[in-house]
């Protein structure tokens, strides 16, 4: 084989591979650079929430307690000795044999707590007793709160607004990304 012959089949072996391929793509999907935008506006997005504080209340209240002597108090003692005595005599009064002997300790029993009652109700007292009672009650109201902001800012002669989580201020970065348009 001659060199012209094998050049001209490397030649067209070549272009054969161009003319399948196309025109030259690049396999970058864009490329992204950062500037900066002047701020034109600014807004809080306000939103208002119910808040919800506890009170503790508290006031006296008066209460009566009722005090009665107790059992070694000479006088509540007799008249529950006295009681229990009677009630036995009179329980010992019902019934036989052994039935006579529950009855007796039943009617001695009774009649010392009927002396006894009789007694204290007698010489029981009343006295007062201030307790502090508290609630707890709870005091509605409502806030305004700032939930974000809405930003609206220029680039290029166009005009874009965003939400953001706080105030950018004068300026704000943008992305600005180049991409091929087919």
């Amino acid at each position: 084989m001659s060199a012209a012959r094998v050049s001209m089949a490397v030649t067209g072996v070549l272009l054969a591979g161009v003319a399948l391929a196309g025109p030259p793509r690049y396999e970058r999907s864009g490329s992204s650079e950062y500037d900066y935008a002047p701020v034109t506006r600014v807004e809080p997005i306000v939103r208002e929430v119910r808040v919800e504080t506890p009170n503790r209340e508290c006031y006296d209240d008066v209460r009566y307690v009722e005090e009665r002597p107790h059992i070694s108090d000479p006088a509540v003692g007799v008249r529950t000795l006295v009681g229990g005595l009677i009630g036995g005599v009179i329980g010992h009064q019902f019934g036989s044999g052994r039935g006579r002997d529950a009855a007796t300790v039943a009617g001695a029993t009774v009649g010392a707590a009927v002396g006894y009652d009789a007694a204290a109700r007698r010489s029981a007292s009343v006295r007062e007793e201030i307790v502090q009672r508290c609630e707890v009650r709870y005091e509605k109201r409502y806030e305004e709160r700032i939930d974000g902001y809405r930003v609206t800012y220029e680039y290029n002669g166009r005009e874009y607004t965003t939400r953001l989580p706080y105030d950018p201020g004068n300026r704000i970065r943008v992305r600005v990304a180049v991409a091929v348009a087919e």
